[in-house]
């Protein structure tokens, strides 16, 4: 009998579940570059921070890979996006860039293990690279047109992410990937792993932050003030602060304005690799 009552209140438990409307949080949308975990534990404060000081309740969307990230966005999914949003079939969805991060410029980089028998990129020929994704612009747009304007074949493998390609470096189950500078360094802080870099790319802006074009001027506009008013609030200071330690980040990063026409270089590699 007991047993009974229990089945039947988890069930109904289910039903109301599955009948309990959505929340009403505005989705805000942050490409795969860590894991799940680490990149709530990053955003999450700074989401927070924003919806206080703006009254609306921001709730962090994140994706496992870069492909989904970019399904998420060609679906419209979330209202604000943090990604490289520039892969031909997310451009009918109209995001409109309106800030991003005024951290260190981000460069593409080609990375082995510092004891790697591999010594240049002419090295890697014929061999297997791992990428974070197709749709990564500095770990995967920007180091493959590097690779084929030399005319070096590679083979490609997706790890689905920047950190599961960095994983799998210091597992030992790829013997070259293709990486975000910035994260890589990051990563290897807080893991210890040694590496080398093969190649270097010149530097890009930093990924930036948009909203879809339905999204009220008010509320991108409160969302926008929030973001770069940070570094001049103590609360936000600290929250950034606590990020940057969170991640072994050198510098907090900060927020400023930014356009969509900060990124013509970076939309134009993205049109010249998938019209090939």
């Amino acid at each position: 009998m007991r047993k009974a009552l229990l089945l039947s209140a988890i069930f109904a438990l289910l039903l109301w579940w599955r009948s309990a409307p959505a929340s009403d949080g505005i989705p805000f949308g942050v490409i795969s570059q860590r894991s799940v975990t680490l990149t709530a534990q990053y955003w999450n404060p700074i989401l927070g921070y924003v919806s206080r000081k703006t009254g609306l309740e921001l709730k962090l969307k994140v994706a496992r890979t870069g492909d989904e990230t970019s399904k998420m966005i060609e679906r419209g999914d979330v209202a604000f996006i943090y990604s490289n949003h520039f892969m031909p079939q997310n451009e009918a969805a109209g995001y409109r860039i309106f800030a991003r991060k005024d951290d260190a410029s981000i460069s593409g980089q080609i990375v082995v293990r510092a004891d790697s028998r591999y010594k240049t990129l002419a090295d890697l020929a014929g061999k297997e690279i791992v990428f974070p994704s197709r749709v990564a612009f500095v770990g995967y747009i920007v180091p493959m047109d590097e690779l084929q304007r030399r005319g070096i074949h590679v083979l490609p493998r997706f790890a689905g992410n920047q950190e599961g390609a960095m994983g799998q470096l210091q597992a030992g189950s790829a013997e070259a990937i293709a990486v975000n500078s910035s994260v890589m360094a990051a990563f290897a802080a807080r893991e210890g792993v040694r590496y080398r870099v093969l190649w270097e790319s010149k530097p890009y802006l930093s990924i930036p932050i948009a909203a879809r074009p339905d999204v009220p001027a008010s509320q991108l506009n409160a969302v926008r003030d929030a973001l770069l008013g940070m570094d001049n609030d103590p609360e936000g200071r600290r929250i950034l602060a606590a990020g940057a330690e969170l991640l072994k980040q050198k510098t907090p990063a900060r927020f400023k304005a930014a356009a969509d026409a900060d990124y013509e270089d970076q939309k134009a590699l993205y049109r010249k690799h998938y019209r090939n």
